[in-house]
Parts: structure tokens; C-alpha cells; sequence
């Protein structure tokens, strides 16, 4: 499946104004980056991918229509799947694209 180009756009709008944003085709969706380091991606499996704190994953993972994120048989700590219908309303698609920016600019720049 490829990724949600109106949800790509929809993430590049909430990230207009961030410094240091760059974009990557990368996993079968688009990754968004800030200062070289992945902090949200539309993914190729829909929905987002979000990488977050791993010390808060465990809790926001139980929140609706989030998972951690699988790869390979394995789970990723630090990232979350988030299945599209929980970014289909602006304010939430903005919070989980600020939880994953947020923890990127906590990280040295590549």
C-alpha cells in the first residue's frame, strides 16, 4: 500500500513553520524529519508513524487506535503506528504530529 498523499500534505501543513524540516520516501511512506532525525512519517501502512519518547510509549500506545509499531516481527520502542481514523480530525493529527517533533528536537541533529 502506498502512503496517504492528503495525509502527507496534511502533516506538511501542520510542520509549515518548523526549522530544520526535511522530507524522505523511506519505509513505503514519507518520512518528515527534523534536523535529519524522523519525527512523524505518513505511512505506507496508513495512517502515521510517530516516533515518540520510549518512556511514554507504553502509555500512549493505549490510547485509541494506537499501537507500537512492528517491524519485522519486532516492536520498535519509541515508535507508534497510529491508524488513520485517529488523525482524520485536525486537532488530533496536530497533537500526534507535535508528540513526534517534540521528541525529535530532544535528539542531536544528524
Amino acid at each position: 500500500m502506498a502512503y496517504d498523499e492528503d495525509l502527507a500534505v496534511r502533516v506538511r501543513d501542520c510542520l509549515q513553520h518548523d526549522n530544520g524540516l526535511s522530507e524522505r520516501k523511506m519505509f513505503g511512506g514519507l518520512a518528515f524529519l527534523i534536523h535529519g532525525r524522523m519525527a512523524v512519517a505518513a505511512s505506507g501502512q496508513g495512517g502515521l508513524l510517530v516516533r515518540v519518547d520510549p518512556a511514554q510509549a507504553d502509555a500512549l500506545a493505549r490510547r485509541p487506535h494506537a499501537d507500537r509499531f512492528v517491524m519485522g516481527g519486532r516492536e520498535m520502542n519509541g515508535w507508534l503506528h497510529v491508524d488513520a481514523p485517529a488523525v482524520q480530525i485536525e486537532t488530533d493529527l496536530e497533537r500526534w504530529v507535535h508528540l513526534g517533533v517534540a521528541y525529535a528536537r530532544t535528539l542531536p541533529p544528524k
